[in-house]
């Protein structure tokens, strides 16, 4: 029996003197053929996505995160926090897909090597907007609690909102949705003191 070869094609914004995988067939060695150009992509049960640059808000939201993030993990020497782009390959599942905020806790640091995180982060943030909004509400979702990741979060700029998710018997449940001027509860960083304010920019 012979096996069927995956399907070749051209996608516009993608160097057209190559062939690339149709979608659904995408791999890591693909991957590697993309183009240093600047944006973000990701490879989530064999499917592409492309994403644009990010905006001076979103932007702002991931370095505030950040900061906030590794306040706590620092002083208490809990782990690690990494911004994109950094490569997180979830076997089975992604490879790669690469988050807007991940927190991988000390006694788990053994997923960072040299050039990517293999396994599971501890916690996820997404930065999302209109334009992601499916990706990050559907996909990752799906994908981030089928690989193990404890905590997700969804921030959004624009509603000013955080939703953070956690693990339960394997499936996401909402632990809570923050708005203006409440502080945002997490399992995966309990002592993570964060007032959702301070991750928006001024209005």
């Amino acid at each position: 029996m012979t096996t069927a070869t995956a399907p070749l094609t051209t996608y516009p914004s993608l160097p057209a003197d190559q062939t690339w995988p149709a979608q659904g067939h995408w791999t890591y060695e693909d991957f590697l053929r993309l183009p240093d150009d600047g944006v973000r992509y990701e490879i989530i049960d064999g499917v592409l996505t492309m994403t644009n640059a990010p905006d001076p808000e979103h932007q702002f939201t991931v370095v505030q995160a950040t900061y906030a993030f590794e306040t706590v993990v620092r002083a208490r020497q809990l782990g690690v926090v990494y911004t994109a782009p950094i490569e997180v390959h979830l076997p089975g599942i992604a490879k790669p897909v690469q988050p807007d905020v991940l927190f991988v806790a000390q006694a788990r640091r053994d997923i960072v090597k040299e050039k990517f995180i293999e396994g599971a982060p501890d916690l996820i943030v997404e930065v999302t907007s209109a334009s992601t909004a499916r990706l990050d509400r559907k996909v990752k979702l799906d994908a981030y609690e089928r690989a193990g990741v404890r905590e997700y979060w969804i921030v959004n700029p624009r509603t000013r909102f955080i939703e953070v998710y956690v693990l339960a018997r394997g499936e996401y449940a909402l632990l809570g949705e923050y708005g203006p001027g409440q502080r945002v509860v997490s399992q995966a960083l309990p002592d993570l003191d964060l007032l959702t304010d301070n991750l928006f920019a001024a209005s």
